[in-house]
């Protein structure tokens, strides 16, 4: 087989390997042309299996979209609002909401124009907008906004418990997930790893730099009978023995020194199938899963930069950029991209193997790993910020500078790419796939289009208001279907995409 292996500019080699944390980043400006295998780093997870080169390694397993449940069905929650899919005989389920195609919410109900939105499985309406959580229940004329709730309840700032808010999902009925941004962790005295920080015991352990564990990270948050909303839990508990009973927040569940998730960007809930009810979050890190109050994290494509010095000594850096892109495949596969790489991965029903890294196999593999070399080279940032799978299998990227790009395996590690034409901008912020076999994709600057199933047909959604389309979430459980649209003008639902 051919190896990928080289210099990339002076003194630089890139090799590729599958890891569970990562150290710093060092941007490159040169792509590289050949990769090798290297070794881990103190955050990694051995794996059982030798490192796997980002080169062709056969052929994967097809991902043929089921759509199927593929097993019992988690609780949903007591409201008898909560959509599920009918059974055989059973008549639809057209939930608690409107059923017009097409009907602006933010003039219908006052939601305004929030940052972010999401439905929860008793299908309340979820809204984010800076330091106030919002929840519009069915039947209620406009939504009960809360202010200063959890890692909200000081101002925002570099110094604070955030920097700001970022998305909200919803969860079990009358819950929500709130995640927000905190500042990159710095080098500290004696401290190799800008990520690690030293417990009480440990050398220069200091309790200021253990407080940043406080920062940004998760909320669970719960509606209260008046539609106001409380914390139920700044989210902190893993699988991870090290961090038993440690009572801060998000960080590597192999070794709790690693304080490496700090930032959520994204949020998905799975909406059916066997793990209907669980909660992925993609970070400046990885992604991360979450069951209940519970996480583990976390995944990441990655791979290392290698500089060699002058006396022939060599650092290495092991890549692993923010992480936008998350969707959940029909048949239940995660879906990932970070700015430079995208993969798939197959979950277990055991929470604790999520972060298990045997690259190919093991308990959680990855289906696919690797990156558009038909756009850039391994070190250049593709910005993508939305991946999906349509109902024919074909993968679709999206990306805030290079458009929107469709993929088609040829082996675990490399794909044919072929950018999607027809579009008026290259700046893509969300894309959804939904049970028509349609994919719905979200600009920056030209508005909502909708490709048609058979992959070539285009065209703009004039129906929805709006310039930039920053989030779309697809609630399938109800017939017609719901897709939220949430635009500069606000939120937009259509039915029965």
């Amino acid at each position: 087989m051919g190896l990928r292996a080289g210099a990339v500019g002076v003194g630089l080699v890139v090799i590729s390997l599958l890891s569970v944390g990562c150290g710093d980043r060092t941007r490159t400006v040169d792509p590289p042309e050949n990769q090798e295998p290297g070794p881990g780093e103190g955050s990694e997870v051995p794996s059982d299996t030798p490192p796997v080169l980002l080169v062709d390694g056969g052929t994967p397993p097809v991902s043929t979209p089921d759509g199927g449940d593929g097993g019992a069905t988690p609780d949903a929650g007591e409201s008898p609002d909560a959509g599920t899919t009918p059974d055989a005989g059973e008549p639809p389920d057209a939930g608690p909401w409107p059923v017009d195609a097409v009907l602006d919410y933010s003039r219908a109900f006052g939601v305004g124009r929030p940052r972010s939105v999401g439905l929860d499985e008793g299908l309340n309406l979820w809204l984010l907008d800076g330091n106030r959580i919002g929840v519009l229940r069915p039947g209620d004329a406009a939504p009960t906004w809360t202010t200063g709730v959890g890692q909200a309840r000081l101002p925002f700032g570099r110094d604070s418990l955030a920097i700001d808010s970022t998305v909200i999902c919803g969860g079990e009925a009358g819950r929500a997930y709130v995640g927000y941004r905190a500042a990159e962790m710095q080098k500290a005295p004696g401290i190799r790893q800008r990520t690690y920080i030293p417990g009480p015991g440990d050398d220069y352990y200091t309790p200021e730099r253990y407080a940043e564990y406080q920062k940004g990270d998760l909320d669970a948050v719960r509606l209260q009978t008046d539609g106001s909303v409380v914390l139920e839990e700044h989210i902190w508990r893993t699988t991870g023995s090290s961090n038993e009973g440690k009572q801060i927040g998000i960080h590597n569940t192999n070794d709790f020194h690693y304080e490496e998730d700090r930032s959520v960007l994204n949020c998905a809930r799975v909406t059916r199938g066997k793990y209907r009810g669980d909660l992925y979050i993609t970070t400046n890190h990885g992604v991360t899963r979450i069951q209940g109050l519970t996480y583990n994290s976390h995944r990441h494509p990655g791979w290392y930069l290698i500089t060699t010095n002058p006396d022939g000594s060599r650092d290495e850096s092991l890549q692993c950029p923010p992480m936008y892109g998350l969707g959940i495949a029909p048949n239940g596969d995660v879906l990932v991209a970070n700015e430079q790489m995208l993969g798939v991965l197959v979950p277990s029903a055991k929470l604790e193997e999520w972060d298990r890294e045997k690259t190919w196999e093991g308990p959680t593999p990855w289906r696919f790993k690797g990156f558009n070399e038909a756009l850039n080279g391994q070190a250049d940032d593709d910005f993508w910020r939305a991946f999906e799978q349509t109902t024919s299998g074909r993968y679709y990227l999206g990306s805030e500078e290079f458009g929107v790009w469709a993929m088609t395996p040829k082996s675990r590690s490399a794909g044919n790419w072929s950018k999607l034409a027809g579009l008026p901008t290259n700046r893509i912020l969300a894309l959804e796939a939904t049970d028509d076999g349609a994919l719905y994709i979200g600009t920056d600057g030209a508005g909502l289009w909708r490709l048609e199933p058979d992959g070539v047909t285009l065209a703009r959604v004039p129906q929805v208001s709006g310039q930039q389309v920053s989030q779309l979430v697809y609630e399938p459980t109800v017939t017609p279907s719901m897709l939220l649209v949430l635009t500069d003008q606000g939120l937009t639902v259509l039915r029965g995409p």
